[in-house]
Formats: structure tokens, C-alpha cells, sequence
């Protein structure tokens, strides 16, 4: 059975805001919430296999203390940015 795009970005969205741990909770749902339904159907493959990954790698990947695998470098990075730009404006 395959999955529509509507229950894709709905799967997505959910697994981004109910990660396992607060903080990526509150990094990757607000970011899924502003990005998912804009995102193209290769960055939405990519950010689907970012949220196989484990929360503890997950967290230091985006903060930048530990370098992320290459293949989602570029992803983290504007997610990164993205959580920084909220708060600073205090969102």
C-alpha cells in the first residue's frame, strides 16, 4: 500500500514532535511545522531517514558539538539554524 502525501506529512510531522526527548521534540516539530509541506520530495526522503536517527546523536549533530554524516550535513545545518534564529526571537 502506498503512503498519499497528506498521511506522509502528517507521519512526519508527528514522529518530529514526539521524538523521545524534549529538546528535539521542540527542535525538529517547530522546524517540520515550517518546512514539511514546502519541502521537495528528495529533502523529504532525506529529513524521513533524519528521523530514523537516534535522538542522542540527533542533538549534538544540530548543536553543532559533533559533526553530522555527510549525507545530512547540509540538512542539519539549516535545521540548526533554524532553531537558533527561534530562539533568539524567543518563539
Amino acid at each position: 500500500m502506498t503512503e498519499t502525501n497528506e498521511a506522509r506529512l502528517k507521519r512526519m510531522a508527528m514522529r518530529s514532535w514526539r521524538r523521545g526527548t524534549k529538546e528535539m521534540d521542540l527542535i525538529l516539530g517547530p522546524y517540520a511545522d515550517a518546512h514539511l509541506a514546502a519541502m521537495a520530495d528528495d529533502r523529504l526522503r532525506l529529513y524521513d531517514t533524519l528521523l530514523d536517527e537516534n535522538d542522542q546523536d540527533l542533538l549534538p549533530w544540530v548543536l553543532g558539538q559533533v559533526a553530522p554524516p555527510a549525507p545530512l550535513a547540509e540538512l542539519i545545518g539549516d535545521i540548526g539554524v533554524y532553531a537558533r534564529q527561534r530562539l533568539a526571537r524567543g518563539a
